[in-house]
């Protein structure tokens, strides 16, 4: 479950997308669609969600959202190339305004030197625009990280 603060943001969020017309598109992996449920939470989402892809495996970043098997070769899964390869994706495949990502290592499992349980790239491609990626490490267990990465996620996609 999101914390209300979690939900006010996408409320927020959508507020400020449906007043410019634009829409917006996920791909996510380590919060397995928990961004694209945080904003279908909210009534009248569907004005401005127009596609979310949970892309868990590295078969289904290639074919869903056309993340590079070089990039994947490369950086790995949990990189900031994969994290903006992964918003244009799905930003062109969605064809839609603003389109959110994340990989990252959830946990409890799966660090690898340098990539520590908690490391998370968030992507923000914008039709027209430059893509934005961040990367962040939050502390906490499996359900801590994931609800951060919400978190960080609706407020990197927040119209400036």
């Amino acid at each position: 479950m999101l914390p209300a603060e979690t939900l006010d943001q996408a409320r927020d969020l959508l507020a400020a997308l449906r007043a410019r017309g634009q829409t917006l598109a996920t791909a996510e992996s380590c919060t397995g669609g928990l961004i694209a449920a945080a904003l279908t939470a909210i009534a009248g989402s569907s004005s401005v969600v127009m596609a979310g892809f949970v892309t868990y495996s590295n078969a289904a970043k290639m074919r869903m959202v056309g993340v590079g098997e070089a990039s994947l070769a490369a950086q790995g899964a949990v990189s900031e190339v994969v994290a903006r390869e992964m918003a244009e994706g799905a930003l062109a495949r969605a064809e839609v305004d603003v389109a959110l990502s994340c990989t990252g290592i959830a946990g409890p499992g799966g660090a690898t030197p340098g990539k520590p349980v908690g490391l998370v790239f968030i992507g923000c491609a914008r039709r027209g625009g430059a893509t934005v990626v961040e990367r962040h490490v939050f502390p906490g267990d499996r359900d801590a990280v994931r609800a951060a990465t919400v978190a960080a996620a609706l407020r990197m996609a927040m119209p400036r």
